[in-house]
């Protein structure tokens, strides 16, 4: 435990996979004095209170926020407008508003505008996750070994974003500063595509008639049974993550399917050269991305 309460009160917005594990983190660490956690719903509210996760529950946003240092958005993202409208006006002067969020454009344009002078805008992005969801699916080591990618708005609070940035490298995490709009072009193709791709292969799977439930489990080869992890994930915060970052999405998706199209004329064509010198390129990546610790 270190010997500084970084914030004397945080409010957590939502209480899923991220907030709940940065609640764990805190309490371990003792990096806050107390903590807030909002949820729309009781139930969520009554199971994180059980786990031990907080000092108080709050089903108004108002008083979750009130008199915090640090608040967190940890809702889906096509919330997130709604929410900052609502907690506005209560927000204390010098308060940080961050959020944990993979889009983070959508962030600055519905949050910004609804925070009142004197508050603090630091969206952040923590990569790290799993396809549980929950307050019980959170753990305080699920940021270690990760990147925390922050976007701070043009104008944005030195200080403030340098404790955001302390408090996710005390999370374990090795934390980069990018520009929101090239953030949400790096994360369509690292992260958002290959959710899309999963969910598409999955469904494809379901429709198909020919294969019955009873094979697809039987015979899942270890690349399909990732494929269902990934289609596992959020389905509201994933539907969202879309909506909110169309225009990356949409042109990576354009670029895969070129590439597709070329894989699938090799097959057609029987060229066996094209699909080896592909497959060898890409078995290299992978092989880059085990040295640099990122599988």
């Amino acid at each position: 435990m270190t010997d500084e309460i970084m914030f004397e009160r945080v409010a957590l917005i939502g209480i899923g996979l991220i907030n709940s594990s940065i609640a764990r983190l805190m309490k371990r660490d003792g990096l806050a004095r107390e903590i807030v956690i909002y949820s729309r719903r009781q139930s969520t509210l009554d199971k994180a209170m059980q786990l031990g996760l907080a000092e108080r529950a709050e089903s108004d946003l108002g008083a979750a926020v009130e008199a915090a240092d640090l608040v967190v958005l940890g809702a889906p993202v096509g919330a997130n407008a709604a929410i900052a409208e609502a907690i506005g006006p209560h927000l204390k002067p010098g308060a940080i508003v961050s959020d944990v969020g993979s889009v983070k454009s959508a962030v600055i344009r519905d949050v910004a505008p609804h925070l009142p002078a004197g508050v603090h805008l630091v969206p952040a992005h923590p990569v790290a996750g799993t396809e549980f969801s929950g307050p019980e699916a959170g753990f305080a080591e699920l940021f270690e070994n990760h990147w925390c990618i922050l976007t701070p708005p043009e104008g944005c609070d030195a200080a403030a974003l340098e404790k955001i940035a302390e408090f996710w490298r005390r999370a374990g995490s090795t934390v980069d500063i990018m520009d929101a709009a090239h953030h949400d072009k790096v994360l369509a193709i690292t992260s958002h595509l290959p959710h899309l791709i999963a969910y598409n292969i999955v469904g494809t799977v379901a429709d198909i008639e020919l294969v019955t439930d009873r094979e697809v489990v039987k015979y899942a080869a270890g690349g399909f049974s990732d494929f269902t992890r990934i289609a596992a994930s959020d389905p509201e915060m994933w539907r969202d993550v879309f909506l909110n970052n169309q225009e990356a999405v949409l042109e990576m998706l354009g670029r895969f399917t070129e590439d597709l199209a070329a894989l699938q004329r090799a097959i057609r064509w029987g060229d066996g050269e094209a699909l080896e010198e592909l497959f060898t390129r890409t078995r290299a990546i992978r092989r880059d991305l085990i040295e640099a610790k990122q599988v």
